[in-house]
């Protein structure tokens, strides 16, 4: 048989069919009743006609007649006048799940306190879609081609006037890349540095290692930098030639990195000609305190800004962007290029549309009270029903470190888990190759429960704490 697919006449959907044996007839009565078994014809669903089928087919007509035929006789089909061929009503048992999902699904969590997402609930839909259409309306023909490996040059723009106003950075559209999320523009620059040369990167002693690990895939090794009430120590840069920091909202430890640290890390670029990798990942999220502006703002010239939308509207929107120095622009311009453009040019003028109209700056405004309602309800309940447990970092962010007593870390979790509790302890955090002393805390989110939940989840949290 020629071609295995088959475009069902009126109905226009395509049929699959892959014919067993030597016999036309038979492979074709095999295959139709084998779909038909497994359900991906599902009952009810009509068949073309015997004509369209063979046509398509390229066999005899009476081949597929004499096929539906022995179908119908078997009961696997129903042919009435006036209906035609349809696949016969029939209850149809789904495959027993395996073992090993279901125990997973009856473990599920009823709360997910981990940190690292924002409440997917709240993200503005309407406001999403009325931007999406405005952009799609206003986009030239070219915006759905390939274009520039940067990113359309309406986000670009978009972001250069944003990212100036609200966090202090020096922007300018030709040197902003637009990539798929912060693990992807880490990705790039991890290869640049290793194209030119650089072994060792300096990374906070508390982080991610989703975040270590793609560095070492680029070929780099990690070296952990001491932390302490005033963020990173940045006196432990000899022999780097990079430093990877989350300088206004340390992750996890929640303190920004102090004025005197950040001046000596820009002193340190500027001398040995290292660079510096800011990670921006709640920068819009502040409460009690005064914004803490990019450390992009100080030196340009050897600071990369790295942000997304992650944290303010949804990780799976995949859009980040680099701010990159006029001398790394270039190379991470190439290498985006010569990988291929994997961030939908939609979605980049959809948020560019977003930013314009000033609906990013309201849902974020929203977004902050939001959470700082939920922050002050978190630090309330264990004032009241843990007054043991002390929270820090919480000034900003999207969430906070309960210090716990010594030695209590991985029991508390597994108490949490008892709960119904998804919830990090520190330890999951620590560079494996840290001097520091571990410490006993948990790292909870509260951004991601909506806000319907919120209470039920502060309460299992309380009966879990020491």
């Amino acid at each position: 048989m020629a071609e295995s697919w088959a475009t069902l006449g009126a109905e226009g959907f395509d049929l699959h069919v892959e014919p067993t044996g030597s016999g036309v007839r038979k492979g074709l009565t095999d295959a139709l009743r084998e779909a038909v078994r497994s359900g991906r014809l599902a009952p009810g669903t009509r068949l073309p006609s015997s004509r369209s089928l063979a046509v398509d087919l390229g066999i005899a007509r009476n081949t597929v007649a004499d096929a539906y035929a022995d179908l119908v006789a078997e009961g696997w089909l129903t042919a009435r006048q006036g209906s035609g061929t349809r696949v016969a009503e029939r209850t149809v048992v789904p495959p027993a799940p395996e073992t090993a999902p279901r125990r997973r699904e009856q473990g599920r969590p009823v709360y997910d306190l981990a940190p690292g997402s924002p409440d997917l609930a709240s993200f503005p839909r309407t406001a999403w879609l009325r931007a999406a259409r405005r952009a799609l309306t206003a986009a030239p023909h070219e915006a759905l081609g390939y274009g520039d490996p940067r990113g359309r040059p309406e986000l670009r723009t978009a972001l250069s006037g944003y990212l100036s106003r609200a966090r202090g950075v020096r922007a300018d559209p030709e040197r902003i890349v637009i990539c798929s999320g912060f693990a992807d523009g880490l990705t790039l620059l991890g290869a640049v540095l290793r194209q030119r040369g650089v072994r060792s990167v300096a990374v906070e002693a508390y982080g991610l290692g989703l975040h270590w690990n793609l560095l070492h895939r680029s070929g780099l090794r990690t070296v952990p930098l001491p932390l302490d009430g005033l963020g990173a120590r940045t006196d432990g840069l000899a022999g780097v030639g990079a430093v990877l920091l989350t300088p206004a909202h340390q992750f996890p430890m929640g303190v920004p990195l102090h004025p005197e640290r950040r001046a000596a890390v820009v002193d340190w670029a500027r001398r040995t000609g290292g660079l510096i990798l800011e990670d921006d990942y709640d920068g819009e999220f502040r409460y009690d305190r005064q914004p803490v502006g990019a450390l992009q703002g100080l030196d340009p010239q050897h600071v990369v800004h790295l942000g997304s939308a992650s944290k303010s509207l949804a990780p799976a929107l995949r859009l980040g962007w680099l701010v990159l120095p006029p001398s790394l622009a270039p190379e991470v311009t190439a290498l985006k290029g010569g990988g291929g453009w994997s961030t939908g040019a939609l979605d980049q003028l959809t948020l560019a549309e977003f930013l314009t109209s000033g609906a990013y700056d309201r849902h974020v405004r929203a977004a902050r009270l939001r959470y700082r309602r939920r922050r002050d309800a978190l630090v309330a309940a264990l004032a009241d029903r843990a007054p043991s447990v002390h929270a820090t970092g919480i000034a900003a962010g999207l969430h906070a470190v309960l210090r716990l007593p010594a030695g209590t870390e991985q029991s508390v979790v597994r108490a949490a888990a008892w709960q119904g509790l998804a919830v990090h302890g520190l330890t999951r955090y620590r560079h494996p190759d840290a001097v520091t002393e571990p410490q006993d805390a948990l790292v909870v989110g509260y951004g991601t429960p909506p806000d319907h939940a919120w209470s039920g989840a502060l309460d299992a949290l309380c009966r879990a704490l020491p």
